[in-house]
């Protein structure tokens, strides 16, 4: 393979309309069902039951051969939930289907749901639910809520476990923390301990000690224990321990600034390009960005798996080529970009790496991971868990373009498609593990932000990457001109809505955080051919030549070719001869990480890496405009 693949290194994103498939289903009624508490008589947890904790069941809709049932977890007591199982039986008949937000099993008609990594705790005065699609027409009895009855009651002769001891911290390093503390006592015997980090519990141990990693260099925590009997009662929280990782957060340290500096590294970029990890640490780029997404891994039949072998873990690098001037032999277990990028993290131990999986050409899969999202979740996480690069990765991003509604496809999972997958990955991966997704910045009405529960599947997810870009480009080869990544509307725009500006207000309207959401740059630029018109708005005769697509060139060559001419909407544009482009230049992209600071935006994004100048000046433009 000696040059780009074009179609995987296409981003047209728009240009097969908003999408009008939706879900449908006859909805027989809403049917809503507080089990009797008096009936609900089951173990209960004196600790847990001085909150007040209640479990709750409402039927929210039913189409005759299914419904959709939810379960709600409140805490309407002064002591908070660390976490939550609720018990229940269904006659026989009635099933769970698909759930979110919990994992569910059954033992016959005996089922049990049990809180993801991130929606155990419960503060008080708050409330948590999960749902499921079902079958049959049943309704639950027997409830129980952490082996209590639902009502919150309490259950004779078992107390709690008493209070551990005050935890200690030791071996304190930038990224980690051992934390100890003396054992607690119960009438019957103590099964485990919650290890609370800042309040929320980050792990259930048999022993007395935890190392909590993944923790960022310079940051105050706290940490709290508390002990679980064998009726999986939980005692009261022990005091706290302040501890402060070593190292600093001072944002004139490469890497270590509140904001999220993300760049794409594309896997074919190794051939035509001849862009490798090593070229990251030459252009000064590592030094400046936070997270790499690794684009891309495949989604076929509803599973991940490998994008390209060779390029991943085969291609053998020469010493020259190499991040660490060390060669590669020909017996090593692993080679390629990913033993790259674990010599890249051991340089720059600040950066994260993500492994991306879809794009525009292979979202094809998604669909049928909708179906079963465990089955989906398990076989991203084997796959980028594999024992033979599980270091070099430190969480998932999913590319799917687009959730119910249509990009080189189209899409009819239905709109709780995405965030049913989000869940199942997050449950699978664990709160150790970062968990992304590139979404859509369609902001038009009725478009493809409209289509799916964003906000819904944002609880899952630690970020979204907003592809703001690609709005407008040659893939309407009259025109009219327009910049790809418009920051805001303007007078004469092809499509309202179509701007970065209206996409995140879309977002945040429909409850995205503004902290889970980056602003996307293009590190390209696109260009129509046959335009006379300086100004945006004129008419072409077809794509201008790029050099690996038609419509499509770097910004490293733009700006000797084709300097930028004017700016409308926060981006740049050029026209030189009969061409016209429209791309970012250090300047725009300084305005538009103002814009994000100011929207309180999780900081911002790039495709991809190799569109950047040899010595990294737009990486270095979103740095210094982040920090």
């Amino acid at each position: 393979m000696s040059t780009d693949n074009p179609v995987r290194l296409t981003r047209l994103r728009w240009r097969s309309g908003a999408g009008t498939a939706t879900r449908s289903k006859a909805v027989a009624g809403l049917t809503a069902l507080l089990l009797p508490l008096a009936a609900m008589v089951g173990l209960a947890s004196p600790a847990e039951a001085a909150t007040s904790a209640t479990a709750s069941y409402v039927k929210k809709s039913d189409w005759g051969t299914g419904f959709e049932g939810q379960w709600t977890v409140k805490n309407t007591g002064t002591t908070a939930l660390s976490s939550w199982t609720i018990e229940w039986d269904f006659p026989s008949g009635t099933a769970v289907g698909s759930a979110w937000d919990a994992s569910v099993t059954s033992s016959g008609t005996h089922w049990t749901a049990k809180n993801l990594g991130w929606n155990g705790t419960v503060a008080p005065g708050a409330s948590i639910s999960f749902g499921f699609n079902g079958t049959g027409s049943g309704s639950p009895s027997g409830c129980k809520l952490n082996g209590a009855s639902c009502d919150g009651g309490s259950v004779p002769g078992d107390n709690p476990p008493s209070k551990p001891g005050t935890p200690t911290a030791s071996n304190v390093t930038d990224t980690s923390a051992k934390i100890s503390w003396t054992a607690a006592t119960d009438d019957k015997g103590v099964k485990n301990y919650d290890v609370l980090r800042d309040g929320a519990k980050v792990a259930t141990v048999t022993t007395t000690t935890y190392t909590d990693s993944g923790l960022t260099k310079g940051t105050d925590y706290s940490y709290t224990v508390q002990a679980r009997d064998t009726a999986d009662q939980t005692g009261p929280v022990s005091a706290s321990v302040a501890v402060r990782t070593t190292g600093t957060t001072d944002p004139g340290n490469p890497g270590t600034g509140d904001k999220i500096n993300l760049g794409y590294f594309t896997e074919w970029g190794v051939y035509g390009r001849n862009y490798h990890v090593k070229n990251l640490v030459t252009s000064g780029s590592a030094a400046k960005i936070t997270h790499i997404n690794y684009a891309f891994g495949n989604v076929q039949n509803g599973r991940c798996t490998i994008g390209d072998s060779y390029a991943d873990y085969d291609k053998a690098y020469t010493a020259d080529q190499s991040v660490d001037g060390v060669a590669d032999t020909w017996d090593q277990p692993l080679r390629g970009n990913f033993n790259q990028l674990r010599k890249l993290k051991a340089k720059y131990p600040h950066i994260k790496v993500l492994w991306s999986f879809g794009g525009w050409t292979w979202s094809g899969g998604f669909p049928q991971a909708a179906q079963n999202p465990a089955a989906f979740a398990q076989s991203c996480y084997d796959l980028v868990e594999d024992p033979r690069w599980a270091d070099v990765f430190d969480g998932i991003d999913i590319d799917w373009e687009y959730p119910n509604a249509c990009g080189l496809t189209c899409d009819t999972s239905g709109p709780a498609a995405l965030k049913n997958v989000a869940s199942a990955l997050r449950a699978k991966f664990g709160t150790g593990n970062l968990v992304t997704a590139a979404i859509t910045a369609d902001g038009s009405a009725g478009g493809k932000i409209d289509a799916a529960d964003y906000a819904g599947a944002a609880q899952s997810m630690n970020w979204y990457n907003v592809m703001t870009y690609d709005f407008f480009g040659a893939f309407a080869p009259k025109g009219p001109t327009a910049p790809h990544s418009p920051l805001t509307s303007y007078s004469g725009i092809p499509q309202e809505g179509f701007n970065s500006a209206a996409a995140i207000a879309k977002l945040k309207a429909q409850g995205v955080p503004a902290s889970k959401l980056l602003l996307g740059i293009g590190f390209y630029g696109r260009g129509w051919t046959g335009v006379t018109q300086s100004a945006p708005g004129g008419t072409a005769t077809g794509a201008a030549p790029g050099t690996y697509e038609a419509g499509n060139e770097d910004y490293k060559v733009l700006k000797n070719t084709c300097p930028a001419t004017g700016t409308i909407a926060g981006t740049a544009y050029a026209h030189c001869g009969t061409n016209w482009w429209s791309y970012d230049t250090p300047a725009t992209i300084t305005s538009k990480m103002a814009w994000a600071n100011s929207q309180g935006l999780g900081g911002a994004f790039f495709w991809e890496f190799s569109g950047d100048t040899a010595n990294g000046e737009l990486v270095t433009a979103m740095d210094n405009g982040l920090n």
